[in-house]
């Protein structure tokens, strides 16, 4: 499968006389892995932060099988560029951007420079977040300051960076990515459990100002997904033991599960739903 970057444009495309590649059966990471498919979402534009790994990757392919225009945002170009690679090597439009979220002036660049490649945005994903551990003694006013900069701030500079694209379509979706820690109370990370919660203030006051240009702007929270990363930091065989006694649903929880979720309340079976607050974590709150 050959594949290209086209400059010009700075699109991962097909190269030229190629096919997509075809669904590999069993890979879930595949865009061609089973689902429901979207009609109306074939040919939007949809932003994803942090979409270079774990859960934003699958959120990226997911919405590359609706045959969405999808660009991304992530600080790691290698994984990142791999990513786009891969996705556009399936057939899908896909656009990446290397960008610092906590950089408000490279991030409005950013979601311009992926305006400029695809189109007018239809669909917001702000989930790029940082869930570093730490102690309460050791906590500087610089190191809270950046928690807030790489768990919250962004989304609102996000959502104000697509805004006119949406009050100019009379139409539009912001999904806003929150965390069940705050809800069940997790310790040892307290600048993260308040950004997470400051979440849903920002979604719901959000809502509530673009809902007049038909705009709908939500929040999911995600229980524990076995992303890699969690994988290689954090899971342990005590930890594992513990959540499924807490879980109603006895399995692990992995990124395609809320890949799927989001993808759905960006499309037009969510159409009624705004100003929500979305728990999918297995049932552990």
């Amino acid at each position: 499968m050959a594949l290209r970057l086209d400059n010009a444009v700075g699109l991962w495309q097909c190269a030229p006389n190629q096919k997509p590649l075809a669904g590999r059966p069993g890979n879930s990471e595949d865009i061609m892995a089973q689902g429901a498919i979207y009609p109306d979402l074939e040919g939007k534009v949809v932003v994803v932060t942090g979409g270079g790994s774990g859960i934003g990757e699958a959120i990226v392919r997911a919405f590359a099988r609706q045959k969405a225009k999808v660009g991304f945002l992530d600080i790691n170009k290698p994984a990142s560029e791999k990513v786009a690679a891969d996705v556009a090597g399936q057939g899908a439009t896909v656009a990446f951007e290397h960008c610092d979220l906590t950089d408000i002036a490279a991030l409005r660049a950013s979601i311009a420079a992926i305006r400029a490649k695809l189109g007018p945005v239809n669909v917001l994903v702000n989930n790029a977040a940082h869930d570093e551990r730490h102690k309460t003694e050791d906590v500087t006013p610089e190191y809270w300051d950046g928690r807030i900069a790489v768990n919250l701030r962004h989304q609102f500079f996000c959502a104000q960076a697509v805004l006119e694209d949406m009050k100019a379509a009379r139409a539009g979706s912001i999904i806003n990515f929150g965390s069940v820690s705050w809800m069940v109370g997790q310790g040892g990370m307290a600048a993260y459990t308040a950004s997470k919660s400051g979440v849903i203030g920002l979604t719901r006051s959000l809502a509530r100002d673009f809902g007049e240009y038909n705009i709908r702007v939500n929040a999911i929270a995600p229980g524990w997904i076995m992303t890699q990363r969690q994988l290689d930091l954090w899971l342990t065989p005590e930890g594992e033991k513990e959540l499924m006694e807490r879980q109603c649903l006895k399995r692990k929880l992995v990124p395609d599960d809320l890949a799927k979720f989001t993808v759905f309340m960006a499309s037009e079976e969510a159409g009624a739903c705004t100003n929500q607050h979305y728990v999918v974590d297995g049932g552990w709150v």
